[in-house]
């Protein structure tokens, strides 16, 4: 096990190394033995983490510096990687920026008129009653289409048709019910309301977001990129896009995406019935450590982890191939994350302490977070090995 970069939690970050090195290559061998004296604290994470054998990369970020960089078992942290369900968080990136922009009305918009032609004939009348938001909180009330309905769906030849097709399980704006095929309809109405693909959206409206990288994303037989599953990207691209959420929607003066979005998503609207976490707008909300946390998840354990109040970015990516909910990874990666939040918390209380117990600080000035591919030629339909992981993930989800 090597700390490509450790940086002591107790004392000043080193200079030099911002945010922006999120997009830069690795550090040398010898610029990493240059700070190979990691505090303990730290080292007893990074080696926790080592030690969960699915686990492919680990980076930390506090307050804009990269702290943890590891890639675990030969895994880079440049390489891209299915994030599978994280993508759904990207993906409410797009619609935020959409309605700011005037694209969409917003989130209480109907989905009907946008999407009529592929309304079934004999739909219930329901179905008009849909709004964006309620496919952003995974409330719109139809059948999902993930779990064990998801082989069906994506064996179809329309996937809007077929996600609008799906009977009604309950109301709109009723119960959680978790499914990709809601936020695949986001996707094709960010394509058509904005008249461009929504992976050409993402790298122009996400542009300003130095070190943001989407690499393949999987496209359905019409064209529209998959929303909320099939996007390859890095760990690094990964850090990049928490941050812009822990930095409030902002990149130096550019406003990318608003504060009232960042806020419209981090608020409950809903509960997982498998896991008890709130969930907003594509974020899964909870308490780790004694601080709010806010996640994006992907099956097999690909997660984005931002918790604000300790300025916090976590990223954590994980062997696809394997469950993340049903075999109790996930919470591993939770309690990972619940550590990493007590070392920032108890290196801050130490940092407190120490400068009230120095008379020369004392001077009366208060100094007051699911299949991978690396190429857009890559395009095309998933395959029957998708099809069972896939399955088996959002299901327990």
């Amino acid at each position: 096990m090597k700390t490509i970069l450790a940086l002591t939690l107790s004392c000043a970050l080193i200079a030099g190394n911002p945010l922006a090195a999120f997009a830069q290559q690795p550090v040398q061998p010898a610029e990493a033995e240059a700070d190979s004296a990691a505090p303990s604290a730290l080292q007893e994470i990074v080696e926790q983490a080592e030690a969960l054998d699915p686990l492919e990369a680990l980076l930390i970020a506090r307050d804009g510096e990269l702290i943890v960089e590891e890639g675990f078992r030969g895994h880079s942290t440049t390489a891209t990687t299915n994030i599978k369900s994280a993508s759904k968080s990207v993906v409410s990136a797009l619609v935020g920026i959409a309605i700011d922009k005037g694209i969409l009305e917003g989130v209480d918009q109907k989905i009907a008129p946008i999407l009529r032609d592929k309304l079934p004939e004999d739909a219930d009348p329901r179905i008009e009653t849909i709004t964006i938001g309620h496919l952003l909180s995974m409330q719109a009330g139809l059948r999902p289409t993930s779990g064990p309905n998801y082989g069906r769906w994506i064996a179809g030849r329309d996937w809007v048709a077929g996600v609008l097709a799906e009977p009604f399980e309950d109301d709109p704006g009723g119960g959680m019910l978790y499914s990709t095929g809601s936020t695949h309809l986001l996707s094709a109405i960010l394509t058509q309301e904005a008249g461009k693909p929504t992976l050409e959206l993402a790298r122009e409206w996400l542009g300003p977001v130095q070190g943001f990288r989407i690499g393949h994303w999987l496209r359905d037989r019409q064209g529209i990129y998959m929303g909320g599953n099939q996007m390859a990207m890095s760990p690094r691209s990964m850090l990049a896009f928490g941050e812009l959420y822990r930095n409030r929607g902002k990149v130096g003066d550019v406003q990318v995406i608003s504060e009232e979005w960042i806020d419209q998503s981090w608020t409950p609207r809903t509960r997982s019935i498998y896991h008890g976490d709130e969930y907003g707008y594509s974020w899964f909300i909870s308490e780790m450590g004694g601080t709010p946390v806010y996640y994006a998840w992907g099956f097999g354990g690909q997660m984005i982890y931002v918790a604000p109040e300790m300025g916090l970015t976590v990223v954590m990516t994980s062997d696809e191939s394997r469950p993340s909910a049903s075999n109790g990874y996930r919470d591993k990666l939770h309690r990972l994350m619940e550590s990493i939040v007590v070392a920032v918390s108890s290196d801050g209380a130490a940092q407190s302490g120490n400068e009230e117990a120095s008379p020369a600080e004392d001077s009366g000035h208060d100094e007051d977070a699911e299949e991978a591919g690396e190429s857009d030629a890559q395009d095309g339909a998933s395959t029957p090995a998708d099809d069972a992981v896939e399955q088996d993930e959002e299901l327990a989800e």
